[in-house]
């Protein structure tokens, strides 16, 4: 197998009582003089499994613990091999920045679609990884638990959904679909940030407030399925002070134990809630625990002040949406979200897509996904290519929605550089004539969302 895939033990145990609950699996994999465990799950039918995702090149072997004899002391090896194209690994935190395992630098485009696999709707699945596959999106956010208004065929509980589930023991066909998915997403380089909890049950199912032990108990099991996938990212909540039932120390207690199951230390993080336009209840990320900033923010102008006061990568998961909702996170024009992505970007950040315009299919994509219609996507595809184009000793100045007729520029002492305007919602790059030392004054057209990027082309 490759290095960063998924190298799998199947083995054959005990189904009576509760095996979610009751038996206990791990693996030992060891190269060289390094032993890495990963934790097991019960997938039914008194099938048992250990998933694991090696990260160096050789000769691994294996030995199983548990507390039942028939699983306990099973041995095995494998031999990887170096990564094949594309699989650069997981995605490591990196000074404000992101990098793949291999040293690959790594830029987060995000969006989001709640709960495209719940419905079990293959159709709109498929549909939903070839539009991703389209777009400039390489990372979507996607949660494991239905919201309190949903009817889902499957959730992640055993027992009659809603008000009859048994928190000690999980349905594995949900998580056989939600791992397939994930395993779709990787196969076309998307990352899956899997947001673990929400505040959204209303008091149906009880999910918000299972009590720890369950809520460890859940995290054992999640992370078991789905840490071996190099895509995953953990994101704690999504809006978690919105969650009464928990407190601060709670969700500490959360990221920590997802921090200590983990055997690969994927990205972890947790998203705040906000009253939109009024205020922002911000986890504090200089915390250990996590890795990078995972902000709700209807402005990307702190980005700047958010990168001193924690030098962690930020990334603005959501700014609003462009859409038509009653909701004010939902109704924001496309020009509007373009105009906040060239905000957060030029300050260092990261910003999140969605997209919530009614009247297209059912549900809207940051629901459901299925097929994107708004104006924004193609225009932050526009800003991807020109930052991952922008030669090095090349930066950017955002003017924003000012329709000055001209701009001063200071350019580093360092030599001459050209000068390129910018236009980030018709999609042009046109030249200012000349190479420019010192200070500049650069004419405009006079209209909004212009850009300038400068590159240095003497020393």
């Amino acid at each position: 197998m490759e290095r960063w895939g998924v190298h799998e033990i199947e083995l054959a145990g005990p189904a009576g009582g509760n095996p979610f609950a009751e038996v206990r699996l791990a693996a030992r994999f060891r190269f060289r003089h390094r032993i890495v465990e990963a934790g097991g799950f019960y997938d039914g039918d008194g099938v048992y499994r250990v998933r694991f995702m090696p990260d160096a090149v050789g000769s691994w072997t294996y030995t199983t613990v548990s507390n039942v004899p028939e699983l306990d002391g099973v041995t095995g090896e494998f031999t990887v091999t170096p990564a094949t194209p594309g699989n650069h690994g997981p995605v490591r935190a990196e000074g404000t920045g992101f990098v793949y395992a291999d040293g690959t630098p790594y830029l987060p485009w995000g969006t989001t679609a709640y709960h495209w696999t719940h419905d079990l709707d293959e159709e709109r699945e498929r549909r939903t990884l070839r539009t991703l596959a389209a777009s400039p999106f390489n990372k979507l956010r996607m949660c494991v638990l239905p919201t309190g208004a949903m009817r889902p065929p499957l959730v992640p509980f055993a027992g009659t959904d809603p008000d009859g589930l048994d928190f000690t023991r999980y349905d594995p066909a949900f998580f056989r679909h939600l791992e397939s998915r994930v395993r779709d997403l990787r196969d076309i380089g998307v990352e899956a940030d899997i947001i673990l909890f929400h505040p959204y049950d209303g008091g149906l199912r009880g999910i918000e407030d299972m009590g720890r032990e369950a809520d460890h108990a859940y995290l054992r099991y999640v992370i078991a399925r789905l840490a071996a996938f190099r895509n995953v990212w953990w994101s704690a909540a999504n809006e978690y002070d919105f969650n009464k039932a928990k407190t601060v120390e709670d969700w500490d207690d959360i990221l920590r134990t997802i921090a200590r199951l983990d055997p690969y230390e994927h990205l972890r993080s947790i998203h705040n809630g906000t009253r939109m336009y009024e205020v922002a209840s911000l986890y504090d990320f200089t915390k250990p625990w996590v890795t990078h900033q995972s902000i709700q923010h209807w402005d990307a102008t702190p980005t700047d002040a958010w990168l001193r006061a924690c030098p962690k990568p930020v990334v603005i998961d959501e700014i609003s949406y462009e859409g038509d909702l009653g909701k004010r996170w939902g109704n924001v024009t496309g020009q509007e979200l373009v105009d906040r992505f060239w905000e957060g970007v030029t300050r260092g950040g990261y910003v999140g897509h969605g997209e919530s315009l009614m009247g297209h299919q059912p549900r809207a994509w940051v629901s459901n996904g299925g097929e994107l219609f708004g104006e924004s996507p193609a225009r932050i595809a526009f800003l991807r290519r020109v930052v991952e184009e922008s030669p090095a000793g090349s930066f950017l100045r955002y003017l924003g929605r000012r329709q000055q007729a001209h701009v001063t520029v200071e350019l580093p002492d360092d030599g001459a550089y050209r000068v390129e305007l910018i236009d980030t919602w018709n999609m042009t790059i046109s030249p200012v004539d000349g190479e420019h030392k010192g200070r500049v004054r650069v004419a405009l057209p006079g209209r909004p969302y212009l850009a300038l990027r400068m590159t240095k082309v003497t020393s």
